[in-house]
């Protein structure tokens, strides 16, 4: 791991509440149809910066979009955000190297699916943190 760590999505929100910024590395479907984090309390909003594309294409533009759009490396630190954790840590990793402090947010949006196949166990939105559900 070359990133600042591995975080809850508790410990993401606290971070969030001290000035830290969301990066939600989702693609645009997963926004639109699942939702996204609520941050209008924290004084921060949300990057929605997508890792790839439906169909898994990369996005060659992420490092641009993410260094236009975030604040400048050392003024604030970064939370990465996917479905379950995975390529957030992708993210947070490429934002280190970019000389951002980058953490990884543990369960993701979603969590990991529980017994039955569904996405109830854990993650930012089975964990109660503020969120505007998808359309979905």
């Amino acid at each position: 791991m070359s990133y600042a760590g591995d975080i809850t999505p508790q410990q993401a929100w606290q971070k969030l509440l001290e000035g830290a910024v969301l990066v939600d590395v989702r693609t645009e479907e997963e926004w639109a149809h699942i939702g996204i984090p609520d941050t209008h309390s924290t004084d921060n909003d949300p990057l929605f910066i997508p890792w790839v594309f439906a169909g898994g294409i990369p996005n060659p533009d992420f490092v641009n979009e993410l260094a236009l759009q975030a604040p400048e490396p050392g003024s604030a630190e970064l939370v990465f955000l996917c479905r379950s954790g995975n390529r957030s840590s992708y993210a947070a990793e490429v934002a280190t190297n970019l000389g951002f402090t980058a953490y990884n947010i543990l369960e993701g949006f979603e969590g990991h699916p529980g017994p039955d196949g569904q996405r109830t166990v854990n993650g930012w939105k089975n964990r109660g943190l503020p969120t505007n559900l998808g359309q979905d």
